[in-house]
């Protein structure tokens, strides 16, 4: 939630960056449909799903990420997607080599009102013995502020490679001229 709410906000500064916002429409990934997809595999098994056996709902959110990364390498040659393709294989792989979940520390989930034993499988919450817990979720947007909650450094990159899309693909005057090149000359990528 709190990537789409980054996005949305991203969205909402291009006119102020002098870029045109309407470009968005004009734009047409490939392979769209795995995105949504990506989507309902998550929620399916991160909400619905989550007291089905560990295994299957570790290969459901495994699932989401492998759909969501078929999309970012079918538009990879748009610009700035290489930073959102690096967060989301940070991601991955600590969520790999942790069982299927991301590690997060306990100040974090504190923080952002997260630390509760709810009964299910969780993608984010404190695991035994954490490998690599430093890619893990060890920022929180605290408690005041909506929408708190934990995130890891792969998220900041997420946010900034998703922020510096929008404005690239609606030729805002945060991106550099250097970076409009074959996606906005080509905004459907459909060819």
């Amino acid at each position: 939630m709190l990537i789409l709410v980054s996005f949305l906000l991203a969205a909402a500064l291009v006119p102020l960056a002098r870029g045109r916002l309407s470009a968005l429409a004009d734009f047409r990934p490939r392979h769209a449909w795995a995105i949504g997809a990506a989507a309902v595999v998550q929620v399916l098994a991160l909400a619905v799903f989550r007291n089905a056996p560990h295994g299957l709902v570790v290969a459901g959110h495994l699932a989401s990420y492998g759909l969501a990364g078929l999309f970012l390498v079918a538009n990879r040659k748009v610009q700035g997607l290489w930073l959102i393709c690096t967060g989301a294989a940070m991601n991955v792989f600590v969520i790999v080599t942790n069982d299927g979940r991301m590690p997060a520390t306990r100040e974090a989930l504190a923080a952002a009102g997260r630390l509760s034993h709810s009964a299910g499988f969780v993608n984010s919450g404190i695991v035994a013995h954490p490998k690599y817990l430093v890619f893990g979720d060890v920022f929180a947007l605290p408690v005041p502020f909506p929408l708190h909650n934990v995130f890891s450094a792969g998220d900041v990159l997420i946010v900034i490679g998703a922020a510096a899309v929008v404005h690239q693909l609606c030729a805002s005057r945060l991106i550099p001229s250097t970076w409009r090149g074959p996606a906005s000359a080509d905004p459907g990528l459909t060819r």
